[in-house]
């Protein structure tokens, strides 16, 4: 099929909701996408009621047409954020080949849909290509980069697109685990991609977290692929806090959203730029993070004076 769908999953976050939706909403052409919202289960009773609220605007848009078809998937259980994902992009990646998808806490550009669909079409053929991230962090090597955007050895799920073949060379299982963790040269490369990252995925297997993007990210890395970055972020995180399924405390990853409006790309093609890669793993070091965290409670203990 030549639509692609976007794909919101939602869980029990209205204003979170609210603001995706109309931010998604000022992109022009909506109207011709056709888009899935997926309303996940509570898994707290005591939650229950803001369920309901987020199912109520939801069935709201169907109402209001702003899209030129909306599908709404209530899950009748709690599927989790990693099942309800998975699932999720499956189901609809089947049908349509690709997929643009979002989560309930994310405020997109004015730019976003175009750069998605026209980044899926450029790279489409492109076996070296993972996916495409609307996302991405201030770098400094950016402000005079020659390109709209650059390859990463680590995808983002903050506004993300791929492909069916992509997709489907993702061993949700890890199965070969146990040969990765005892390698210290697949640590040593899967890491550069950030320091976390293998961390994580062991974290993963002793069931201290459900992540399903570390899985993904190992599929990537496992492919030998790359994930496309803008040079602009078109995506702008705001579900850090205490309602977040993962992204608990203050947001590290902030970034400056994209509002030029434009809608052509200079893209790269298969070219790594060593800089970039540097300054993108950094920003996942324990000592930048340690760094950020300090600047930002000295700063929230000034305004506070």
């Amino acid at each position: 099929m030549s639509t692609i769908p976007i794909l919101v999953f939602s869980y029990v976050r209205l204003n979170e909701l609210k603001l995706t939706i109309e931010s998604l909403l000022n992109n022009k052409e909506i109207d011709k996408y056709d888009v899935f919202i997926f309303n996940d289960y509570v898994k707290r009773i005591e939650d229950k009621n803001k369920m309901i609220q987020v199912r109520k605007y939801i069935e709201n848009l169907g109402k209001e047409k702003k899209f030129k078809n909306l599908e709404i998937i209530y899950r009748e259980k709690n599927y989790g954020l990693a099942k309800n994902i998975i699932d999720g992009v499956t189901e609809i990646i089947n049908i349509y080949g690709k997929v643009i998808v979002l989560e309930d806490d994310l405020i997109l550009s004015n730019n976003f849909l175009c750069y998605m669909k026209k980044a899926l079409n450029y790279y489409e053929d492109d076996e070296n290509i993972f996916s495409i991230s609307g996302y991405t962090m201030p770098l400094k090597k950016l402000e005079n980069y020659k390109y709209d955007t650059y390859l990463a050895l680590r995808p983002s799920s903050w506004g993300w697109a791929t492909w069916k073949d992509r997709w489907d060379k993702v061993d949700w299982d890890v199965s070969d685990f146990d040969n990765f963790i005892k390698n210290k040269a697949y640590i040593k490369a899967f890491n550069k991609g950030g320091v976390d990252l293998s961390r994580m995925l062991k974290h993963y297997m002793k069931g201290k977290n459900n992540s399903w993007a570390i899985r993904w990210a190992y599929g990537m890395f496992k492919n030998g692929q790359y994930c496309v970055y803008p040079k602009i972020s078109k995506v702008q995180n705001i579900g850090f806090g205490l309602n977040a399924t993962h992204c608990k405390g203050i947001n590290i990853y902030e970034t400056l959203l994209d509002n030029t409006n434009n809608c052509e790309f200079n893209f790269v093609k298969n070219e790594l730029d060593k800089q970039l890669l540097k300054e993108f793993k950094y920003q996942y070091s324990y000592q930048n993070k340690l760094i950020k965290r300090i600047k930002y409670y000295f700063r929230k203990l000034i305004n506070e004076n």
